[in-house]
């Protein structure tokens, strides 16, 4: 019975401890609530443990009785408020994804354009002085010969009409026939010996090239009437006058057509030396010889000019 009521009392002391432990945490989360909360203090060590107690022996099973509640114990005066912590570092900014570009609006209707402004005065400013001349700098070293330069080629002369016919001579008497009676071969000689090389002449000096100071007439190229082709057997002459002007770059060409015969029936018949021309001039170019090495006008002796003809004249070029 006595071993029954001191169980009793043990829990009673249990429950009455509970009740104004719960109470006790109740009034602190009030408090949290209501203030700040002080950061928690230090754990301290935890103390050695104890040596184990023997086991007793197995008491005998007892009765168990539940005493009543006991009373809610008062709450204990508040503590005081702890002190407030560090504010914690401002968190990172992060940038969030870039969108989708949006779809392109219609272009918009063209403005008017402006009035011009009006043009500023130009001011020009004064010339500078002039800086002094710079020291004369060393004589640089002799440039190499340059290459020898092109040579006039005079074109092909006429061909000189030719001499008479001289009178026959007499015929001469006829011979007395000889005996012939060959000799034996005789013997080849020694070859002497090589004599020795001479000395290697020194180059000449260059001539200086050859000037045609005044126009003068080449070739000549006849047209059919009332036509301005070049006709076939005057084709050969266009290969031939460009061969001869890319040996002879100081030269150019002159082309002079004379006037058109007057029975022409065509309309255009003032403008057909031109145009003779004119074929003259592009079949020369298309044969190599530059645009700018030909002349066209009028050039020639007026009175050796005949009708349906173009005449090709040179020149030195200046």
């Amino acid at each position: 019975m006595k071993r029954t009521m001191c169980l009793a009392a043990v829990a009673v002391i249990a429950a009455g401890c509970s009740s104004h432990v719960s109470d006790r945490q109740q009034t602190s989360t009030v408090a949290s609530t209501e203030g700040l909360v002080g950061p928690a203090g230090y754990t301290g060590p935890a103390g050695p443990a104890g040596a184990q107690g023997p086991v007793g022996p197995e008491g005998a099973t007892g009765y168990g009785a539940t005493g009543p509640a006991g009373a809610a114990g008062i709450a204990g005066p508040m503590g005081p408020q702890g002190a407030v912590g560090p504010a914690g570092t401002p968190g990172a900014v992060i940038v969030g994804a870039r969108g989708a570009t949006g779809a392109v609006g219609p272009a918009g209707a063209t403005g008017a354009a402006g009035a011009a402004g009006a043009q500023g005065a130009g001011i020009a400013g004064a010339t500078g002085p002039t800086g002094p001349s710079g020291a004369m700098g060393a004589q640089g070293p002799t440039g190499e010969m340059g290459a020898r330069g092109a040579a006039l080629v005079g074109p092909t002369g006429p061909v000189g009409s030719r001499g008479a016919s001289g009178s026959q001579g007499s015929g001469g008497e006829a011979g007395m026939s000889g005996s012939s009676m060959p000799g034996p071969t005789g013997a080849s000689g020694t070859a002497g010996a090589s004599g020795t090389q001479g000395p290697i002449g020194l180059i000449g000096v260059q001539g200086a090239v050859g000037v045609v100071d005044r126009w003068t007439p080449y070739r000549n190229f006849t047209f059919e009437f009332g036509r301005d082709e070049i006709r076939s057997a005057d084709k050969a002459q266009i290969a031939e006058i460009a061969d001869y002007m890319a040996q002879n770059p100081s030269l150019r060409l002159g082309l002079d057509g004379a006037a058109a015969e007057p029975r022409a029936t065509d309309p255009s018949n003032n403008r057909l030396a031109d145009r003779r021309v004119a074929a003259v001039r592009a079949a020369l170019i298309r044969a190599g010889t530059p645009a700018d090495r030909i002349a066209t006008g009028d050039f020639g002796d007026p009175q050796l000019k005949r009708e349906r003809e173009v005449e090709v004249l040179l020149i030195t070029a200046r």
